[in-house]
């Protein structure tokens, strides 16, 4: 089992969502955070360019089993990516997921994702 953990553009949740769906895969987790990476976001303050501490993003959280770990991933990518190859597209993270249970019916394991 993994955890996938995305970090992609706000205005593209709605088409990595039905990307996942698409998939097969309709369990998912999402949190509106901030942060800074190498992309930049100028705005313009009183004729002066200033430059954010901190940008808008969407984290998505998926627990799959490991046979949906790369369709999920092409998925992410391919629904996440703005044409213009720029810079701050997001990431995604794959991390190991020990043990999960079902706090409803005590399942765990796969059988619990």
């Amino acid at each position: 089992m993994k955890m996938i953990v995305a970090v992609i553009q706000p205005e593209k949740l709605d088409e990595v969502r039905q990307a996942l769906i698409d998939t097969g895969i309709s369990r998912v987790t999402v949190t509106r955070v901030t942060g800074h990476g190498r992309q930049e976001d100028i705005d313009l303050y009183r004729g002066q360019e200033v430059v954010p501490d901190l940008l808008t993003k969407v984290r998505l959280e998926v627990a799959l089993n490991d046979a949906f770990v790369e369709p999920a991933i092409e998925a992410i990518c391919k629904a996440a990516k703005n044409n213009g190859g720029k810079i701050g597209d997001g990431k995604i993270f794959v991390l190991p997921l020990e043990k999960v249970v079902r706090i409803r019916t005590g399942e765990t394991g796969g059988d619990a994702v």
